[in-house]
């Protein structure tokens, strides 16, 4: 079986075990199941359960694991968390957490709370986690650790080793150890396989890896992610512009900005947000939800002044308005088609002006192949239905027309947005259904008018 269903179904199994001991009011169980968990188990359950319930649970967990989940919670989740947490609660959440985890958690808390969580931190770590949070989140140098390992290049393997042992620990995720200047400019690694397989009187300067370079520290966590992805990496240095290491990156942060954007995604083409709670009030829900919908209903009047226009047309042949969602609803599939592959390769950075154009007329290729094909059954369909062969003719070529049009729309949309820093997957279906609705309209009911009347 694979590990994703298994995974599925022991969180299915979880759920299910929690809202049993709920209804039954069983705190013992409630408190040992929660006790036994990993945070991040124990931040999915809190998701998927109502205000109510979510209160109960949050109320036996111990604070010494509350930071850890208020990380991995959305954010309104975690707002509403937040009110329920006694301060003294959430002090004590902070003191095991690692720095960019640190960073993360504060960057949720409002005013005076935020002020009061600082304080209780001692001068140092404080002065030093005030530099973390002036980077915006979604930066490099908003996912960096400042928890790293530096040694200098003149050390031996053996004092390396001997400075391990004496500091008893590293951070998590470990993999390698930064090897700086004495005004900490980066140059290069020194993995952990390295250290381990090499004489101990070898120099650091032989057996480090110079080929590693620092990620800076003001690029996006989505080419953070991809930078990642394709050297294969499980933590990289993050440097200023001089040089200087700043901290590191661990793939664990990496994992969360994936899923981010694949969450991202996928909210946004409903025009909802990933961060919203999905047991919200009704209200705050509906209030939001308006909005889109009043811009899809606006989009729909668009199409349905197009129609309006072939009012006399329709009235003569009533065939026309079986047949017409037809043409509209292969157009909406083709052009979404293309907008989804188009969107995807712009986040993956795979999309640009260099290959925008070949792209486009691959599409549109596409688009051609695919509207003969379906012109053809959907020509012999109609005809044959109401027996009309001029019907079932216009029918088909009104399809290739709006095929071809919604690969064109599918594989420019995106491009244009992006380019006007619009974010494609938020507004790239809206504007693609209302060309495909239009478009397919427009021809259909325009060859109709011109050929059959």
């Amino acid at each position: 079986m694979p590990s994703s269903t298994v995974n599925q179904e022991h969180n299915e199994n979880l759920l299910t075990q929690v809202t049993e001991y709920l209804d039954a009011g069983s705190s013992v169980e409630i408190r040992n199941l929660i006790h036994s968990l990993y945070p991040a188990e124990t931040a999915n359950i809190l998701e998927s359960l109502d205000i109510e319930q979510r209160e109960k649970i949050w109320g036996v967990i111990p604070p010494s694991v509350m930071g850890e989940i208020l990380i991995r919670v959305g954010t309104e989740v975690g707002q509403g968390l937040l009110k329920m947490t006694d301060r003294k609660d959430l002090i004590k959440a902070t003191e095991n957490l690692e720095s960019d985890d640190m960073v993360d958690l504060l960057h949720s808390l409002p005013e005076p709370l935020l002020s009061e969580v600082m304080e209780s931190i001692g001068v140092h770590e404080r002065n030093r986690l005030e530099s973390a949070l002036s980077y915006d989140d979604h930066t490099a140098g908003g996912l960096m650790s400042l928890d790293v390992l530096t040694i200098r290049p003149d050390m031996t393997l053996e004092v390396v080793m001997r400075y391990l042992n004496k500091r008893g620990g590293m951070p998590s995720s470990t993999d390698s150890l930064i090897v700086v200047d004495r005004s900490d400019h980066l140059l290069g690694v020194l993995s952990l396989s390295d250290l381990l397989t090499n004489k101990p009187s070898t120099k650091v300067a032989n057996a480090m890896d110079v080929r590693v370079r620092g990620i800076p520290y003001q690029m996006s966590a989505t080419e953070v992610a991809i930078l990642f992805e394709q050297r294969q990496m499980l933590s990289a240095p993050v440097v200023a512009e001089n040089g200087r290491l700043m901290g590191r990156i661990t793939i664990d942060d990496v994992v969360g900005v994936i899923r981010e954007e694949a969450d991202h995604s996928i909210m946004s083409m409903a025009g909802l947000d990933e961060e919203q709670d999905m047991f919200a009030p009704v209200m705050t829900s509906a209030k939001r939800r308006a909005v889109w919908l009043g811009v899809n209903l606006l989009t729909a009047f668009l199409a349905s002044g197009v129609i309006g226009l072939f009012e006399a047309t329709l009235e003569e042949i009533v065939a026309l308005a079986v047949l017409m969602p037809i043409v509209a609803s292969m157009g909406g599939i083709a052009g979404s088609q293309t907008l989804t592959l188009v969107v995807r390769g712009l986040a993956l950075r795979q999309v640009s002006s260099a290959n925008a154009k070949q792209l486009l007329i691959k599409e549109v290729s596409v688009g051609v192949v695919n509207g003969f094909l379906w012109a053809s059954i959907v020509s012999i369909i109609a005809s044959l239905w109401f027996q009309d062969m001029d019907l079932g003719l216009l029918l088909g070529a009104a399809m290739i027309i709006n095929l071809v049009c919604a690969a064109v729309a599918g594989a420019s949309i995106p491009i244009i947005l992006d380019k006007m820093g619009i974010d494609p997957a938020l507004a790239g279906g809206v504007l693609l259904t209302t060309v495909t609705d239009c478009i397919g309209f427009l021809a259909f009911l325009g060859l109709a008018t011109i050929f059959l009347l």
